[in-house]
């Protein structure tokens, strides 16, 4: 069953927007806490979010930014905004799609399976798989996986971790790794150490330790030593 995230201010339409998605057969789970909505996100890990882009706080496109930077799960922006602006601004924040209100519910149920189908469906692309000794990662998810656990990565991260692993338990020079995160942009020595510190941080997470090495003059070696740590 599909877990479909409700981010509504109207009580009415929320209910009726979750009413609609269980009639299909999918899970619709209403969120009232508009403060926190990306730690509800990370908790309640769905495969599609509805949107509003009028909320308290913080609005609907501060929001998409939040969750398009960590997932890449359809979103569905649905406002009674209707100028053109508004939705480029919704497509260009990360969104995959947007409806005006009022709208059918019909219709949007129809939007709702097409992004399922292209996310996870018959019309979703093949995932790509980046794995070392049994450590995974997948790229389109931004996600890590080891026995069983898996932890949400950003974007910088996601790219950080795919070029150490497949080149693993290669070293990587400065170059490369700055290369692919920032192209021809200037980056101090610093910026790059607290990425680094960051990838650590996130292994330490799936119980990986002392796994990324700093090689002094060259770069830095991600070490598959989380086989050895599992054996014993």
């Amino acid at each position: 069953m599909y877990d479909i995230m409700i981010v509504e201010d109207d009580g009415k339409i929320a209910s009726m927007l979750e009413a609609h998605i269980r009639k299909y057969g999918y899970n619709g789970i209403v969120i009232d806490d508009f403060d926190r909505v990306l730690d509800r996100f990370r908790e309640l890990e769905p495969h599609m979010v509805l949107l509003d882009i009028n909320l308290p706080s913080f609005d609907g496109y501060y929001w998409c930014r939040q969750i398009r930077a960590i997932s890449t799960c359809p979103i569905i922006v649905i406002s009674a905004r209707s100028g053109k602006m508004d939705q480029l601004m919704a497509l260009e924040n990360g969104a995959d799609d947007y409806m005006t209100k009022p709208f059918h519910y019909e219709i949007v149920m129809a939007k709702i399976r097409n992004q399922l189908r292209r996310a996870y469906g018959e019309f979703a692309a093949k995932e790509r798989v980046v794995s070392q000794a049994g450590l995974l990662l997948y790229p389109e998810r931004m996600e890590l996986h080891l026995n069983g656990k898996s932890i949400v990565i950003s974007k910088k991260e996601t790219v950080l971790l795919e070029t150490l692993l497949e080149r693993s338990p290669r070293v990587v020079s400065r170059e490369t790794i700055l290369d692919k995160l920032w192209d021809d942009t200037f980056v101090d020595d610093n910026t790059l150490s607290v990425n680094i510190t960051r990838i650590r941080k996130r292994l330490a997470e799936l119980g990986i330790e002392q796994a990324l090495e700093t090689v002094r003059g060259s770069g830095y070696r991600l070490n598959p030593i989380w086989l050895e740590e599992g054996a014993r």
